[in-house]
């Protein structure tokens, strides 16, 4: 070290005995290399108006109020947590906690959030180059040796703080060994130490992790919050800055209340020292907010030809396809916002024109096309984020939702059919009424069963002491009951049933059923009856009856036969080439049944269905 210090002045004295280029004689001053450039000293917004005190923490309320109170009641936590979006202030207000930990002046020698001027520690924690506050990134030091660090160090007494500080950024990124070194620690500190953790992901921290620590929710940052925020900036830099175009960037900032000084950075290079609404615009490649919403309007009129027109115009000035399809998804779901709750027509970040139309939109428009073209958007978004073309991939999914929001809803359509009126046509659209038209979309029952049926055949309970077994479909309703999968199937698609009656039982097989289940009938019937039943195979089948299966299937193809001689059924599939029934259900049966799944498996292929009265 001697050595060096003794080279450093030789080297000095050197250049004070040098004679100086400029003043000898034939000396050029335009053969002198140029001087570099010093290094700028500008510092960016997003640095240079970051919070000191909690007093300008911005939109964090609760958080101070919090602390305040355990630091005037002495109820110190000895480890924080801090979770919240990217640029909302974990990082600062985590310095700031560990300042006011450690804040030392003349008079003040206890912990305190009331800091009033720089105090002795204050300008080297801020700077993060205090000994006692140590900061760790988490996200490049994942590992339990990083842990052990930290570990080790925790014995030892501040050099010159009141406690020693742990700041780790990012933490969910550790380990799950590091976590757990750094379990017991977190625990039970020693009275000196004081942890403060940061996340962006807080699900991914254990929660043995969570419940060692006092945790802290910074909240997503208000248009209004930011606005209030950039514009207190631009007055200090002495920036003419446009309302208009402070919202514009509070909006893309979405929270975040780093990013939007970073917008506001850049906004200012871009405008050359002011900040306008039409560069804001063309910076961050946003469509004008009045385009917006005409764009939207002729999509949900179903004129592609005047939409195509409008996003190419937008395109043509340098709106990204994506942003302008991200700000139609925006503005879908404020429409839909604007229909179900109330006072949401007050946003501060629109206009009172964009107010006023977007409530006449919200007016015309259901809810069930919002809900469409918002999952439309969204589907199409992705889309366009991957195409080669993004131009084209928007196009093609306005194209769609024109169309969509062309025709006809499913209750329309109904209702046209009903009245024979034209189906290709789209009907004059209108809210839906109080019942959301459910009652008008429901078709009613082209096969309906007689009401005796409409009764489920009563349930057998294995534990009765004495089941009553009065059809073979009580029988069957025993065996579903005890859950007795394969005799059930058996009876229904494998046994044609020649004679019963209370206490015996004929029964045909088919190929491939054993014979063995008529012995498990048998003491199944005995047991839950507490009489004897005897279950024989029949002499002969001639009179034995289809299974049930196959009585079941007869009566829905029947019933589908009725259904396609319907007019109305007729008219559908006339409107749809190509389609076909697939099944013919009762309202009152639960999705996934068929009509068939509500009658008795007994019914006889020979009944006649004509003599049914349809179910008003």
């Amino acid at each position: 070290m001697n050595d060096s210090v003794e080279n450093r002045a030789a080297a000095e004295a050197e250049d004070a005995h040098r004679p100086d280029p400029a003043t000898e004689p034939g000396f050029d001053l335009g053969d002198a290399p140029a001087p570099r450039a010093r290094a700028s000293g500008y510092q960016v917004l997003a640095r240079k108006y970051r919070p000191s005190v909690f007093e300008d923490l911005v939109g964090q309320e609760a958080m101070v109020r919090t602390l305040s109170n355990a630091f005037d009641a002495g109820r110190i936590a000895h480890a924080f947590m801090l979770t919240g979006v990217r640029g909302v202030g974990k990082t600062t207000t985590a310095r700031i906690l560990a300042r006011a930990l450690n804040y030392e002046k003349p008079g003040i020698d206890a912990p305190t959030i009331h800091m009033d001027g720089p105090g002795i520690h204050c300008d080297a924690i801020m700077e993060s180059r205090h000994v006692d506050v140590m900061e760790m990134d988490a996200a490049s030091r994942t590992g339990i040796d990083d842990i052990r660090e930290i570990i080790d160090s925790v014995r030892y007494l501040p050099v010159s703080a009141r406690y020693k500080v742990y700041i780790i950024d990012e933490v969910h990124m550790l380990s799950r060994q590091a976590f757990n070194g750094l379990l017991k620690t977190l625990e039970e500190p020693p009275a000196h130490v004081k942890f403060i953790f940061a996340t962006t992901e807080i699900r991914k921290v254990p929660v043995t992790v969570l419940s060692r620590c006092q945790r802290f929710d910074l909240r997503r940052l208000s248009v209004a919050e930011l606005t209030g925020l950039l514009s207190g900036v631009a007055q200090k830099e002495d920036v003419a800055a446009e309302e208009a175009a402070l919202k514009l960037v509070a909006r893309a900032a979405d929270g975040s209340a780093r990013d939007a000084l970073s917008l506001l950075d850049r906004a200012i290079a871009h405008g050359e020292g002011h900040v306008r609404e039409d560069d804001v615009r063309d910076m961050l490649g946003l469509a004008d907010r009045a385009r917006i919403f005409d764009l939207f309007d002729l999509v949900m009129k179903g004129d592609i030809g005047g939409a195509l027109g409008e996003l190419r115009a937008q395109y043509d000035v340098g709106a990204d396809p994506a942003v302008v399809l991200s700000d139609l998804a925006e503005l879908t779901h404020w429409l839909t916002r604007l229909k179900l709750v109330e006072g949401a027509g007050d946003d501060v970040a629109m206009s009172e024109t964009e107010r006023a139309r977007g409530r006449d939109m919200a007016g015309r428009l259901p809810i069930r096309v919002l809900s469409r073209v918002w999952q439309m958007l969204l589907k199409g978004l992705g889309e366009v984020q991957g195409a080669a073309r993004p131009i084209a991939a928007a196009e093609m999914v306005l194209v769609r939702i024109a169309y969509v929001a062309d025709g006809p809803g499913p209750e329309e359509l109904i209702e046209q059919l009903k009245s024979g009126g034209a189906a290709s046509r789209p009907a004059p659209r209108s809210a839906p009424s109080g019942d959301g038209g459910g009652s008008r979309a429901q078709l009613r029952s082209v096969a309906a069963v007689r009401p005796e049926m409409q009764e489920p055949a009563p349930a057998i309970s294995a534990s009765a002491p004495a089941a009553d077994i009065r059809t073979f479909q009580d029988v069957v309703a025993l065996v579903a009951a005890e859950r007795d999968i394969r005799l059930k199937h058996a009876l229904e698609a494998g046994v044609r049933l020649v004679h019963f009656e209370p206490g015996r039982i004929e029964l045909g097989l088919l190929d491939g059923t054993p014979n063995t289940i008529l012995g498990e009938l048998s003491e199944k019937l005995s047991r839950a009856t507490g009489a004897r039943w005897l279950v024989s195979l029949a002499r002969s089948a001639d009179a034995a009856a289809p299974t049930l299966r196959e009585q079941a299937q007869s009566l829905e193809d029947r019933l589908r036969d009725r259904a396609r001689a319907d007019a109305l059924v007729k008219a559908a599939l006339a409107v749809f080439p190509g389609a076909e029934i697939v099944e013919v259900r009762e309202p009152g049966l639960p999705a996934g049944l068929g009509a068939a799944d509500a009658l008795p498996p007994e019914i006889a292929p020979e009944d006649n269905l004509e003599d049914m009265e349809p179910d008003e």
